[in-house]
């Protein structure tokens, strides 16, 4: 009799254990209406998913575009202008964000410069970017290359100008100034220009900065008053403390560049990409 008594004890048991486990399933699954009402707000960066390599993707950790284009305040209605946008990099971003609602100006060197490395990375990029207007929009593409060519669109209609690492290119041929009272000229009242150079130490003189590819905020905010516009905003999202700003090629001997080659190749590599300002000028 007890043993009859134990099996059934136990039977009963084990079907109330059944019966709770299930009810708690039930109660903790997600019903399918809230399932259907949970949306996700598109990121900056989920326009361009399908469109950029994974080399360029893989600098992200370095170069942060989601959060600079928002620190920019990068809207896809806007008028933006980039200037000398060489390979693309930053293009294949602005431009799928941009493509339906706003417009995309590619500042870049003319396809007639003297300069063959110009020449080469213009086709290439005419050739990503010109042919694919269904993914990039139409791009309107100008010539920049001072003093001979001084174009940035149509003047007073940018809401953003912005240049990533290009200081310095300007400033071999003593053409800095020349670019950011152009750039003044584009944008529009309360525009912004949004600028990421590589930092280099206060200390450093102009030869030092041309010389090694690094530029002093106190420099680039020199050229942006210099050109009527005013301080606005200045972030530390591409700062990298690793960088000493003293290295045998430059900036050119970090990633992506590496211009040393195999020498000491990890020791960069481990530092990453150079420490760079992020600044924002306000046009009044």
């Amino acid at each position: 009799m007890s043993t009859r008594l134990t099996f059934f004890g136990l039977l009963s048991l084990t079907l109330l254990l059944a019966g709770c486990s299930s009810k708690s399933t039930e109660t903790n699954s997600p019903k399918t209406a809230d399932v259907l009402e949970t949306t996700t707000e598109p990121t900056l960066l989920s326009f361009s998913a399908d469109v950029r390599t994974s080399a360029e993707q893989a600098r992200d950790r370095f170069r942060h575009p989601e959060q600079t284009l928002q620190f920019f305040d990068v809207q896809p209605n806007h008028t933006v202008v980039e200037i000398w946008p060489g390979g693309g990099w930053y293009t294949a971003i602005l431009a799928p964000y941009l493509r339906d609602q706003g417009k995309l100006v590619a500042a870049h060197w003319p396809t007639t410069s003297k300069v063959e490395y110009f020449q080469k990375i213009r086709a290439n990029f005419d050739q990503r970017f010109s042919d694919k207007p269904d993914v990039f929009g139409d791009i309107t593409i100008v010539a920049l290359e001072p003093p001979a060519y001084m174009s940035m669109g149509e003047v007073g209609q940018a809401d953003r100008v912005l240049t990533f690492r290009n200081v310095h290119n300007w400033m071999r041929s003593a053409q800095e100034q020349a670019v950011f009272d152009t750039a003044f000229s584009a944008l529009k009242s309360g525009g912004i220009l949004g600028v990421v150079e590589h930092r280099a130490p206060e200390s450093f003189t102009r030869e030092q900065m041309i010389d090694s590819g690094y530029v002093s905020e106190a420099y680039v905010t020199e050229l942006a008053t210099n050109a009527g516009f005013e301080p606005y905003k200045q972030s530390e999202i591409n700062a990298n403390p690793k960088d000493t700003h003293m290295h045998p090629a430059g900036v050119w001997t970090l990633p992506p560049s590496l211009r040393l080659g195999d020498k000491d190749r990890e020791k960069y590599l481990e530092i990453g990409e150079s420490d760079r300002m992020t600044l924002s000028f306000r046009k009044p």
